[in-house]
């Protein structure tokens, strides 16, 4: 059997509110308990872990492969909460990318880990 991601942990100071926040913007089902961990389950069966911690974060990166419908219904959601970026280094505020004939945007959970949401792989254009 070749090795798949099954899940990952994520540190936050509010678990339950940073697991709501993640699983509301994409439109994934509410999260769940398992032990001391707040679970988001995404359509691949990877989840997050998020776990509660009244330490220093350091902020990770995460991205998200979504349908271009997907894409419109989340980039809505994503407007609202604020700024968002087209790129990870957040220097071209309040746009999207167009990478590889598609679309992404990044944005910052309540914990200052970057989230992206892409519609096409990184390296997939045949241009």
């Amino acid at each position: 059997m070749a090795a798949a991601l099954n899940h990952t942990i994520v540190s936050a100071r509010d678990a339950l509110a940073s697991a709501a926040f993640l699983a509301d913007t994409l439109g994934l089902p509410p999260p769940s308990r398992f032990g001391p961990f707040i679970v988001v389950e995404t359509a691949n069966e990877v989840s997050l872990d998020y776990s509660q911690t009244d330490g220093e974060i350091t902020p990770q990166h995460y991205a998200f492969m979504v349908s271009e419908a997907e894409f419109d219904e989340i980039f809505e959601r994503v407007a609202l909460h604020g700024t968002y970026w087209a790129d990870p280094g957040r220097r071209r505020a309040d746009e999207i990318n167009h990478n590889d004939g598609g679309r992404g945007v990044y944005f910052e959970d309540p914990d200052g880990h970057l989230l992206e949401v892409i519609t096409r792989p990184y390296g997939s254009s045949t241009a």
